[in-house]
């Protein structure tokens, strides 16, 4: 028995040093009732989604057109102003220029050296005033010289005319003294008349604007030595475009307001028949009185001319508005509170206001809310002051 026990144990120590192999186990999968019932329900839920969706076209509307209703605007309140119409004397406007009433250059008629020179720049000179005078020696000697011819023939034809009384010459000889005799007294007028051209004059009352001449200086024939101005009374002139040259006439008054805070009453001389080329306008002239010579030429005036009256409202820039069309004019209202809109022509402006022709000669004007309401409409008008 002993033997027996002992062998087990050798066995025992053979087995050991190699245990057996623990035997890995197998995953299982159970079904989750829990898992399975929620599968069921998000299932329901699709199907009731899909069929909601495509209910409409299934089982349509009976009311497939919506019905939309707007509740009517209440009208606009707007203030109106009673306007009613008066005479207003019209007029035309322009910009221009004061020109000299004569303007010329000064000229010498003949060649020579200035002998003396009588006036300075700037000076106020009478018509026929001695500007300067050219050297006049070579001028004396041709009158001296034809004077001294005209002697000669006048003798000669004295002589011809008593021989032929005396039958000792011919009438032919008497025709070429006399012929010769005709010749020198042309001579010497010429000479004489060349002689005054030595001397410069003023052609007509005016200033000395400008003055280029010298003592000792030559000048020759035609060459400008001066220039002379006559500012009184001046000359405004002025352009007028095509659709207004029909109210503007000869002896019209009118009223020029220069640059300078001067104003003079004048009166239109001229108005043009033919248009500028380049601008269509034609010219237009206006005088005034200038005896003091204050006003001087070539300073900008703006002319006031009055071209009749007219029946027009007076009213504040500010409630003329436009209409679709791009017209100008305003929004007043009738007697069953319908706005209306008139269209109107300026014929007069202020700085307080301007003066406006096209309305009825009483009208109710809207003076506040006109932006606001348009031609048709039916407003809330509340009455204000007599304009």
């Amino acid at each position: 028995m002993g033997k027996d026990v002992n062998a087990t144990s050798a066995d025992d120590e053979t087995v050991m040093p190699d245990a057996p192999a623990v035997k890995p186990q197998e995953l299982t999968f159970q079904s989750d009732k829990g898992a399975s019932r929620s599968f069921w329900i998000a299932l329901l839920l699709v199907v009731l989604i899909i069929g909601w969706m495509g209910s409409g076209f299934v089982i349509p509307s009976e009311d497939s057109a919506p019905t939309i209703t707007r509740d009517e605007p209440s009208p606009v309140a707007v203030a109106v102003t009673t306007s009613v119409a008066e005479q207003v004397t019209q007029f035309y406007q322009a910009e221009g220029q004061a020109l000299p009433d004569r303007d010329t250059m000064l000229r010498a008629e003949t060649t020579g050296d200035v002998a003396e020179v009588f006036v300075r720049k700037g000076q106020d000179v009478q018509a026929g005033a001695e500007i300067a005078r050219l050297d006049p020696t070579s001028s004396n000697a041709e009158t001296a010289r034809a004077q001294e011819e005209l002697s000669r023939t006048q003798r000669d034809y004295d002589n011809a005319r008593q021989l032929l009384d005396r039958g000792v010459t011919t009438a032919d000889r008497l025709s070429q003294t006399q012929a010769a005799l005709v010749a020198a007294q042309a001579q010497l007028t010429k000479v004489q008349e060349a002689a005054k051209s030595l001397i410069i004059t003023a052609p007509f009352a005016g200033r000395i604007e400008t003055l280029n001449l010298d003592e000792g200086e030559y000048v020759s024939a035609g060459s400008e030595v001066g220039r002379l101005v006559d500012i009184t009374p001046l000359t405004v002139a002025i352009q007028v475009p095509q659709q207004s040259l029909t109210l503007l006439s000869v002896d019209q008054p009118a009223t020029v307001r220069f640059i300078t805070g001067e104003e003079r009453e004048g009166i239109v001389t001229f108005v043009g028949t033919s248009a500028a080329s380049e601008t269509r306008t034609f010219l237009a002239e206006i005088e005034v009185a200038n005896d003091d010579g204050a006003i001087p030429a070539g300073i900008s005036a703006e002319v006031i001319i009055p071209t009749g009256e007219a029946t027009a409202h007076f009213l504040s820039p500010s409630i003329v508005s436009l209409n679709t069309d791009g017209d100008l004019g305003i929004k007043t209202v009738d007697a069953s509170d319908v706005v209306t809109f008139y269209p109107i022509q300026v014929v007069k402006a202020q700085i307080d206001g301007i003066w406006v022709t096209g309305l009825p000669d009483k009208v109710d004007v809207i003076t506040v809310g006109q932006g606001f309401v348009n031609e048709g409409e039916t407003v809330i008008p509340s009455a204000g002051e007599q304009n």
